[in-house]
């Protein structure tokens, strides 16, 4: 719209000169307020974050300050009116718009800096000089040459008009080429303050045009291509703001922003020089500022030219050492170092090939193309190469193998880049690796992740792997195209601990290792052996026509360990196995079906071990029931809702009560008590047995104690302990603090064990119960007889009492060997000194063939049932109340 008003005519003249300097003014004006206004906040932002001033706030500062001069120059050209005053004379307003150029300058050059090395900024200066004149010199001819020849006699104070020219020329060749080199975060920013001053200088020169001509240019165009540029200037700080990141990208070629000044010099030169030669061929006269700027043009260009031809000679200089350095490295390193035509045959080749491959110079095989010595399965990988270089990438990692020269091949990492030197085509640079000791030492890694290093089957990771991808396979292929079956053999060696205790575990392993081996021997070729863990294998069976066919297998794995002994440390042990078989059901995952091999391994492990155990669905539900009850036997110990029953244990000579023996109730919410034989197995699974052991023994000792004091009786208490319950690590002292506390002699306890007790860990288990009776605490055996070897048990433990199984009393006159050898037990009990007691007394011929026997003690339901504590109380005439002490 401003432009417009060139048109328009007002007392002889166009509206826009009429208006005259103050909308520029006013433009000027508003882009010194925002240039402020942004370098302030900028500075704050600076601040805020514990920053110095930064470059951009700089930058801003000093436009505004340039805006600012140039918006008092046009005010002192409207208030003086003083832009009419003719080409001969500097005004105020000059001075100022003269200020405003080094204020620009200065600002411009925070954005885009000048280059740092003397050598780089010498070469700048020249290279704008050289740039200003041929731009001068253009400028002359076609426009300030005419008017110079006009003036005539005047000529000679066309300086005067010359000076904005002159100095935008030269400010303006300076800042140019620092265009294409300033930073990329602020490069928008350039190229808009770059187009602000370029059309601020358009503006100059049709001012100064119209100082020589007399008569505005084009109606007053000078004042909207002046208003343009002081808008553009005003909106370098939203530049900034927005778009202070950008992408970095190459300009053009292979980086020509690297010879900016050089380029800008030569194009302006060489426009220069065309213009003069067509103004001379047409012109009668040429004025003497031409050969002035023209000689000093080329009198530069000399001293640039013998800079170039310096810098060469350096630049030649470096390549040749590089060269040299190339070389020296490829003939010391441990690498190779390869450079292969564009054709992929070999250029050059470092000594290393020949330690590293065996090859060496004009071996014939060296002659063809290097994809020859590569792995026909690689090749992709190298043409993949290929691509990423056509693509523009500056180097690539390639992965192959390599033939060596005895025929092997050689795993390799490769990194190829282009090599190129001048006047010759370009190649490719290779620096090979041999990396096949690494990729040797991964192998065995891998081997070690996913196999058992005692037996060198697959472990648990590759067997849980496999089962998923088999049972996968199966369900992509349907329930219709599973003719088939696919099972899973859950194998248990029995008694295995006893090896490790008794030979040392290196020896365990061994017969491990023999144990893989026989099963190995057993199993298809398509079927997979693991070895679960401890001592556990687990064989994955595929593609069995019918399922007893699997059953079969499971038992010649059976017969296949227990039918020979393993040598072991000299001598043969004969061990057996428990097998459970599972088979895949449609939906079944791999971790179901190997939970439910497991669960029927151990269904026939409870079985007394030696035979296969196929899963059935009850037995899933029997586990979870269990788990159901541990979790409610823990809320019940919580809840304290056990009780104690007591069953006297009579002299069966004189009928008198000596002992109690403690049993375990649970009483659940509705009243109903839960026998001993229902959670007692739960409790040991879960360890819960240890807690309640305990509360037992505390609250039987103090019950005792409570009737020993009330009564005078010298009534004694015995209480069965686990295996668990011993083996714990604060038993003695649990026992110690519980007799402390009850004030209960330890004379008075009698701890039961059962002999199976020193088949689980003999050592740990003797040193616990020997410290126990070096307390004063009695010691006694449950169920004696029903044992392996109850015998070598009393010679290892020093018992106290004996108490025989009740299978011997139930037995006795019915069967002859068992009456022998009750007799046996109690004629033995006699011998040792220590005392027996007779188990499982319910009928009087029973209680008249032990008296006969001599046995002096006797339990069961003959003699007394389980009672409560009331009971007791009042067979023996105690009271409950601790306060009777």
């Amino acid at each position: 719209m401003y432009a417009l008003g060139t048109l328009p005519q007002v007392g002889g003249v166009s509206l826009a000169v009429w208006a005259g300097t103050w909308p520029t003014a006013a433009a000027a004006a508003v882009a010194a307020a925002a240039l402020l206004h942004a370098a302030r906040s900028q500075t704050r932002a600076d601040g805020a974050e514990g920053t110095e001033d930064s470059d951009s706030a700089a930058a801003l500062r000093l436009f505004g300050f340039a805006a600012l001069a140039w918006c008092t120059g046009a005010i002192t050209y409207g208030v003086t009116g003083l832009l009419n005053a003719g080409a001969f004379s500097l005004t105020f307003g000059d001075l100022f718009s003269l200020v405003a150029l080094p204020l620009f300058t200065l600002g411009f050059l925070r954005f885009a800096p000048l280059p740092r090395r003397a050598r780089s900024l010498v070469r700048h200066f020249t290279d704008s000089y050289v740039c200003a004149a041929a731009v001068f010199s253009v400028v002359w001819l076609l426009l300030f040459q005419p008017l110079y020849q006009d003036l005539g006699d005047g000529a000679g104070v066309v300086a005067f008009a010359l000076v904005y020219p002159v100095a935008d020329i030269a400010v303006l060749c300076l800042l140019g080429p620092l265009v294409l080199t300033s930073p990329h975060s602020t490069r928008r920013a350039v190229l808009l303050a770059a187009g602000a001053f370029v059309t601020i200088c358009a503006a100059d020169l049709i001012g100064a045009v119209s100082r020589l001509s007399g008569e505005p240019v084009a109606g007053g165009i000078e004042y909207p291509v002046r208003l343009l540029g002081f808008l553009l200037l005003a909106a370098v700080p939203w530049m900034i703001r927005k778009n202070a990141g950008t992408t970095p990208r190459r300009i053009t070629g292979r980086g020509l922003y690297r010879v900016a000044p050089e380029i800008a010099a030569v194009t302006a030169l060489s426009i220069a020089a065309l213009v003069m030669t067509v103004a001379g061929l047409r012109a009668d006269g040429i004025a003497p500022v031409l050969p002035l700027a023209v000689g000093s043009a080329v009198l530069v260009l000399v001293v640039r030219v013998a800079g170039m031809m310096e810098e060469a000679a350096v630049l030649g200089r470096i390549v040749h050492t590089r060269e040299r350095h190339l070389h020296e490295l490829a003939e010391n390193s441990g690498d190779i170092i390869v450079i292969l035509e564009a054709d992929g045959r070999i250029f050059y080749m470092s000594p290393g090939a020949v330690e590293m491959f065996g090859y060496r110079s004009g071996d014939p095989l060296l002659d063809n193309p290097v994809t020859s010595l590569v792995h026909p399965e690689d090749l992709p990988r190298l043409a993949a190469a290929a691509a990423e270089f056509r693509r523009g990438a500056e180097s690539v990692r390639v992965r192959a193998r390599v033939r060596a020269a005895d025929g092997t091949w050689r795993h390799t990492t490769s990194t190829a880049s282009l090599y190129e030197r001048p006047g010759e085509p370009n190649r490719f640079l290779l620096t090979t690796r041999d990396i096949s000791a690494q990729v040797e030492l991964q192998k065995q890694v891998d081997h070690l992740t996913f196999h058992d290093g005692v037996t060198g089957l697959p472990n648990r990771a590759y067997l849980e792997e496999r089962v998923r991808e088999v049972l996968g396979r199966r369900a992509e292929a349907g329930e219709g195209q599973q003719a088939s079956q696919t099972a899973v053999v859950f194998l248990d060696l029995d008694g295995f601990t006893a090896v490790n205790d008794s030979a040392g575990h290196a020896f365990g392993d061994y017969l491990l290792a023999q144990v893989g081996h026989r099963l190995r021997a057993v199993l298809g070729a398509g079927d997979t052996l693991a070895r679960w863990g401890s001592d556990e294998f687990v064989a994955l069976v595929e593609e069995r026509p019918r399922a007893d066919s699997v059953v079969d297998l499971a038992e010649r794995m059976i017969r296949v360990i227990g039918g020979e002994p393993f040598q072991v440390a000299e001598r043969d042990v004969v061990v057996t196995a428990s097998v459970g078989v599972a088979f895949a059901e449609p939906g079944v995952d791999g971790a179901e079906l190997l939970r439910n091999a497991d669960m029927a391994m151990a269904r026939a492990k409870e079985q007394g071990g030696g035979h296969v155990e196929v899963y059935a669905a009850h037995m899933h539900a029997q586990v979870v029931g269990r788990l159901e009850l541990q979790a409610e036997l823990r809320r019940a110990l919580a809840d304290r809702t056990f009780v104690l029953e007591y069953q006297p244990v009579v002299s069966l000579e004189t009928s008198q009560v000596t002992a109690v023996e403690a049993l375990v109730r649970w009483q659940r919410e509705d009243g109903t008590l839960v026998p001993p034989e229902e959670f007692i197995g739960p409790a040991e699974e879960s360890g819960l047995i240890v807690p309640l052991g305990e509360w037992i023994l505390r609250e039987a000792c103090q019950k005792v104690a409570v009737w020993r004091a009330t009564t005078g009786l010298d009534i004694g208490l015995s209480v069965n302990v686990s295996v668990r319950q011993v083996l714990s690590p604060g038993f003695v002292r649990s026992v110690e603090d519980v007799l402390a506390e009850s004030g209960l002699g330890a004379e008075a306890l009698t701890v039961e064990v059962d002999e199976e007790i020193l088949l689980e860990n003999p050592v740990v288990a003797v040193e616990r119960l020997t410290k126990l009776r070096g307390l004063g605490v009695r010691l006694a055996v449950d169920d004696f007889g029903r044992g392996h070897a109850s015998l070598s048990h009393l010679r290892r433990l020093r018992v106290d009492e004996i108490k025989i199984d009740p299978s011997f009393v139930r037995e006795l006159d019915s069967d002859d060997t068992v009456t022998l050898l009750t007799r046996t037990i109690i004629r033995l009990g006699q011998d040792l000194g220590v005392q027996v007691v007779a188990e499982g007394v319910e009928h009087d011929w029973q209680l008249r063939r032990l008296r006969e026997m001599g046995c002096a003690y006797g339990q069961g339901f003959l003699v007394g049932r389980p009672m409560d504590a009331a009971g007791v109380e009042a067979l023996v005439g105690g009271e409950t109340s601790a306060t009777a002490l």
